[in-house]
């Protein structure tokens, strides 16, 4: 017998047909003799829905009231499908976050999960009862509901598989899997069966959506076993693990792409000390976050040309804040551009392998593609190039590290 949490997403639960279909992957589990923990989201489109009704009922609403109405969809989900598995015969009883509970702090519409405090759950799973429980909510130390962010289910699931000691954390999703990249821009993609936890963080940060970045970040920390599998079709799915279960390691397992990109340069910056900080400390300030930073040589010691990234909706906002410090930072000229897309290759082969760099940059030149920044960490290299060859640069790379099925 194993212990499993199950994880659904909204297009999975998205009407009360999908959830008779949930209802039936978890008999199939329960009937295999496992004890069996699900964590569902709330059903398709319902959370943009109570957004928008906070949203207008309120524009400068309490977060606290926010989590309130917004935590009801997953609410409803996990109480509709305790009521079709037990029409399937199956004992099941939802869990709402407070009644666990799913301890989180204090700050509202994003909280951090802090403790889970599992034994009468776990108690309830050995007594053969399947437990359905809302994900995105929690507990604050004041007693009020919290939700945890976008992409928080998975995150509950996680979070619940190591509170319970699960053997493994299953996300059922509208996908089947990981695929070496996204298999509408290259029909050769295949799918990986296995991907170590350091892989799929760098996937789910640069741009793949499979997997919420928070939730990878807790399986690695807490050594939970994830399976990405598809809640429409039976297939085989792919297992995030430990790199130890990984017998042979790609050089590359896979690549990825990001569009959320936008590029800075600061013409003539001031070529002394401090300048840097005074940069991107108000970016910080600001909540923008800078991603890829490039330095050119100054050529005569006074002044050189800065360029770096943010997200594309912040832009505009690092734009404002630099160009009201234009006088303070001494910079001539800033260029924005928004054009752009970051391409990654991600491997933990790279670690004990050479040329992987060269491969990726030989493969761009022949194609034309232009890199414009480079960044790069210990098992994943990333450049920036215009937007429009984005499709041509995945192909290509995708063609270079022999990922093509």
């Amino acid at each position: 017998m194993a212990r499993i949490v199950q994880k659904f997403g909204g297009t999975s639960v998205a009407d009360l047909d999908r959830i008779r279909h949930v209802a039936t992957r978890v008999k199939a589990e329960v009937d295999q003799g496992n004890q069996v923990a699900v964590v569902v989201s709330a059903m398709a489109g319902v959370t943009n829905q109570l957004v928008g009704y906070c949203s207008d009922i309120a524009p400068f609403h309490d977060a606290r009231e926010y989590d309130a109405v917004v935590a009801t969809g997953e609410q409803v989900t996990s109480g509709l499908l305790a009521l079709a598995l037990q029409e399937l015969g199956v004992e099941a009883r939802s869990w709402l976050g407070w009644q666990i509970p799913i301890n989180t702090d204090g700050a509202h519409g994003k909280a951090r999960i802090t403790e889970i405090n599992a034994p009468a759950l776990i108690e309830r799973l050995e007594r053969g009862q399947v437990a359905v429980v809302p994900g995105f909510q929690g507990l604050g130390p004041d007693n009020r509901i919290t939700t945890l962010g976008r992409g928080g289910s998975d995150t509950s699931a996680v979070a619940l598989a190591a509170a319970l000691d699960a053997e493994r954390c299953d996300i059922y999703t509208d996908v089947d899997g990981v695929y070496t990249t996204d298999p509408r821009i290259v029909p050769n993609a295949r799918k990986l069966s296995r991907i170590t936890y350091e892989e799929m963080l760098e996937m789910a940060s640069l741009g793949a959506k499979v997997l919420q970045t928070r939730s990878v970040e807790m399986a690695m920390k807490y050594r939970v076993r994830l399976q990405v599998l598809s809640s429409f079709i039976e297939a085989p799915g792919t297992l995030v693990c430990d790199e130890d279960e990984i017998v042979e390691k790609e050089l590359v397992s896979g690549i990825a792409y990001s569009r959320d990109e936008a590029k800075i340069t600061l013409v003539k910056v001031a070529d002394r000390p401090g300048v840097a900080a005074r940069i991107f400390g108000p970016l910080a300030e600001g909540n923008i976050n800078v991603d890829m930073i490039v330095q050119n040589v100054s050529d005569d010691g006074k002044a050189t040309d800065l360029t770096f990234t943010v997200g594309k909706n912040d832009l505009d906002r690092a734009v404002k804040l630099l160009e009201a410090r234009r006088d303070d930072l001494g910079f001539q000229d800033l260029v924005k551009d928004s054009g752009v897309v970051k391409v990654s290759v991600i491997g933990v082969g790279m670690r004990s392998h050479a040329g992987v760099a060269q491969t990726m940059f030989t493969a761009l030149a022949d194609k034309g593609i232009n890199i414009q920044v480079i960044s790069t960490s210990e098992i994943k290299v990333s450049v920036l190039i215009a937007e429009d060859y984005t499709e041509l640069a995945l192909r290509a790379l995708h063609a270079a590290y022999g990922l093509d099925a």
